[in-house]
């Protein structure tokens, strides 16, 4: 009797909890008084909690630095690999004539606003004219690019995003070199790539890269992950669909590129006239060192060694030239033959320096 008389008096109480006001005044006051109840029973589990937490965080702790050590490891050798391959890249470009590969600088900036028209995807930022910044800079975040400075003020400037309907860019398939335009659709989350055939070697999760053929945005730089191909045999071009590999909805700390500003035509006349220089001043010391000196050692040591050892007055020298110089090569020993009155001139006479000019100029 008693359990029904508690029943009917529950649910007497339930309907008129539900249906009216009336037991909200009393349901507050419970609340307060159990709650010392509720958190006298909950603290052993609370306790117990508390104990766990403290040593399995400073065991994860631990495991974490530990991880992020070999980490850092990994990521330290990785780029002394990219410096390796940084420094190959430039010599082979001077090899192949090309323009020198520029470092580009860039300088951290901060957005500051938002456009509020929902129809633009347009930021500002806090750099301006003032710190250097130009119409058409790139601007980009720690995972790609974002989009370009489209308008400048002193002290800042506006971005236009590469989600924007009027902006496209040319990107290319890291995995093959295939080259694309993305355009932006509107959508923050999305890119569309245009007048892609529809055989062309596209598929899902391939990363697009800027191509640098606009000559506004620096190549190599992420731009886009391919998210979906739609094939279609009735149409000539497939639709393909990517998503920014930028944080375009959350990045608030920004990175603006500056690239060399010169024109491909100024690179290459800089180029050339960098190797004409180079040219010259490596094979100046070259020619002379090679074709002048057998000149001067081989041909004056020839025609001074006769002079040097005749022991005969000055008057003799000329007189047995011409006289070997007139008659025939028969004639020419008789001058060489010795004779009594000068013993000391007959060892100079007899070395084959002296008689080799003699009887050449004789057959001459």
């Amino acid at each position: 009797m008693r359990l029904l008389v508690l029943a009917v008096l529950s649910v007497a109480l339930m309907v008129v909890d539900a249906r009216f006001t009336l037991l909200k005044p009393v349901r507050s006051q419970m609340s307060l008084v159990l709650m010392q109840s509720y958190w006298i029973t909950d603290l052993p589990q609370r306790l117990w909690q508390g104990v766990a937490s403290q040593f399995g965080s400073r065991t994860e702790l631990v495991a974490e630095n530990e991880k992020l050590k070999t980490e850092n490891l990994l990521l330290q050798g990785r780029m002394q690999k990219l410096a390796a391959l940084t420094e190959q890249n430039v010599r082979l470009r001077e090899l192949l004539n090309s323009s020198a590969l520029v470092n580009e600088k860039v300088e951290v900036a901060e957005l500051i606003g938002m456009d509020p028209n929902p129809f633009t995807h347009r930021i500002i930022i806090n750099k301006g004219e003032r710190d250097g910044v130009i119409l058409g800079q790139p601007v980009l975040d720690a995972r790609g690019l974002m989009g370009q400075v489209v308008e400048l003020m002193p002290y800042t400037s506006r971005v236009l995003l590469l989600t924007d309907t009027t902006h496209s860019i040319p990107v290319q398939v890291n995995r093959n070199g295939l080259r694309a335009i993305a355009s932006g659709t509107g959508n923050p989350e999305r890119l569309e790539l245009r007048h892609v055939a529809d055989t062309a070697d596209i598929k899902e999760g391939d990363l697009l890269v800027s191509s640098g053929l606009g000559q506004r945005f620096p190549a190599g730089y992420p731009v886009a992950t391919v998210k979906e191909v739609i094939h279609d045999s009735g149409q000539p071009f497939a639709i393909v669909r990517a998503v920014p590999t930028a944080a375009l909805n959350r990045s608030r700390y920004l990175l603006l590129v500056f690239s060399d500003g010169r024109t491909p035509e100024e690179r290459a006349n800089d180029a050339a006239q960098a190797q004409e220089a180079l040219d010259q001043h490596g094979g100046g010391p070259i020619i002379p060192a090679t074709v002048p000196k057998p000149a001067v050692s081989v041909i004056p040591a020839a025609v001074a060694a006769p002079a040097v050892p005749a022991a005969a007055p000055a008057a003799a020298t000329p007189a047995t030239a011409a006289h070997a110089a007139s008659k025939p090569p028969a004639s020419a020993p008789a001058a060489v033959k010795p004779s009594a009155a000068q013993p000391a001139a007959v060892k100079p006479a007899a070395k084959p320096p002296v008689s080799a000019p003699a009887t050449t100029g004789g057959r001459e």
